[in-house]
């Protein structure tokens, strides 16, 4: 897979990198939209339902096992590997008999939540050094667009198919996907790696060389490398304003579900909602959120991303006051996922400028690290209070904290906060204006 001219992406990279999205996207969003419902059906608390959370660790501390996906190995061989590792897993649960107990659900979740997780630093770091300036953009946007259309599917059509042929037939199905979404991995030719120069004329021939023992990042030089990368000029306060732009929107989302149990909506609407109708949102706000980093820059993306995300949650609030009924709880479904799409697209791209090239994969993931932690606090919060003050309070708090956690990133780009890589991005833009 050679590189794309300035300013476009390949069409195999294209293709690659939606397989590869969607692939995490799929069980990601059963577990993450499908199962709060189910879990709620059952009976259980917002707050039991937020602890779930702990379950996607992995996606948080996916940054202490990178530097070895980054090291050993080609990303080709790591991709096929946990890509038919997570297809197998599925078939083991659709052997298992989950219909008395949701223990081994909760195992399966969080191994394949540990094969997700891994294998997304793999997917991160290639993307990071198949796409351009322009391209990131546009790669930004189809990466969140496959992944949230991966969610959607995970998260209304599998809770559709859950309704009509149980466990068996969901877990099939989600192997079969992921078996499908394998298929682009064949044919990927990796750029070659600039990181890691071969020791020898036999290791230059690989496409990534082999580590000497004197390479091999044992605990001690994994940690002072992490140290080092967050250590970089502007990393630490970048990685708090990124949380913090991300933090109210993701307290409001993490409960919808269990908003439209309790709103009284069945599981077919529910699965309606997050299946069918949310698809085309998402591919929408994806497409919008790569068009914007792409013409307005990044900053620009980000203030009208950010503010039209946080109006998506003033219309949960209002129909969690009992306004509008069902069509405004459907409403409100569509403007999150075209809304905060489009902000996450641009908040995506921002995150790869922060990246340095030759440390793409390590420095990528620490940041979606960050994100993940962010989203998981953010859940829980979101449920004690839930729990204690009602939907009402809980969407009014996530509805604040998102504007004001879009005025704090703006503000601070604006004023040349962050890494090198994000200040000449704008700079960039500044010039050009």
């Amino acid at each position: 897979m050679t590189g794309p001219a300035k300013g476009t992406i390949a069409a195999s990279t294209a293709v690659l990198l939606c397989a590869l999205y969607f692939a995490q996207g799929l069980p990601y969003g059963f577990f993450t939209q499908a199962l709060p419902v189910v879990l709620r059906e059952s009976g259980l608390s917002l707050t039991q339902i937020s602890a779930t959370g702990v379950l996607f660790a992995p996606w948080a501390l996916k940054f202490l096992w990178a530097p070895y996906v980054d090291r050993y190995g080609t990303r080709r061989r790591w991709l096929l590997t946990l890509q038919l590792a997570a297809a197998a897993l599925a078939l083991v649960m659709a052997s298992l008999d989950l219909s008395g107990s949701l223990r081994w659900l909760l195992v399966g979740i969080a191994v394949m939540n540990l094969i997700s997780a891994t294998q997304d630093v793999a997917t991160d770091g290639l993307a990071v050094r198949l796409l351009g300036y322009r391209g990131k953009g546009i790669g930004n946007g189809i990466q969140v667009g496959a992944y949230r259309i991966g969610m959607i599917v995970g998260g209304g059509g599998l809770l559709w198919l859950l309704t009509l042929s149980g466990w068996r037939g969901l877990f099939i199905v989600m192997s079969g996907l992921i078996l499908l979404c394998t298929l682009p991995v064949w044919w990927l030719r990796e750029p070659t790696p600039t990181a890691h120069p071969a020791p020898n004329a036999r290791a230059a021939q690989t496409t990534e060389p082999a580590p000497t023992a004197a390479e091999a990042p044992g605990l001690a030089r994994m940690a002072a490398g992490w140290w080092t990368r967050l250590r970089r000029p502007g990393m630490a306060v970048f990685i708090l304003l990124i949380g913090a732009y991300k933090f109210g929107d993701s307290m409001g989302s993490a409960l919808v579900g269990p908003f439209m149990v309790d709103s009284g909506l069945t599981v077919a609407q529910i699965a309606l909602i997050k299946g069918a109708l949310s698809s085309a949102a998402a591919l929408g706000g994806a497409a919008l959120g790569g068009w914007l980093a792409y013409r307005l820059g990044r900053r620009n993306a980000l203030l009208l991303t950010g503010v039209a995300q946080t109006i998506s949650l003033a219309l949960y609030l209002f129909a969690s006051l009992g306004i509008g009924g069902f069509a405004l709880i459907v409403t409100a479904s569509l403007a999150e996922h075209v809304l905060g799409g489009a902000a996450t697209v641009a908040l995506f791209t921002l995150m790869m400028d922060a990246s340095e090239r030759d440390h793409a994969g390590s420095d990528y993931t620490l940041l979606a690290c960050a994100i993940v932690l962010v989203q998981g606090v953010a859940g829980i919060t979101g449920g004690v209070i839930g729990d204690l003050f009602g939907y009402p309070t809980m969407f009014a708090t996530s509805f604040v904290l998102s504007g004001l956690g879009c005025a704090a990133l703006v503000i601070a780009l604006g004023r040349g906060v962050g890494p090198a890589g994000v200040r000449e991005v704008i700079d960039r833009r500044r010039q050009r204006a």
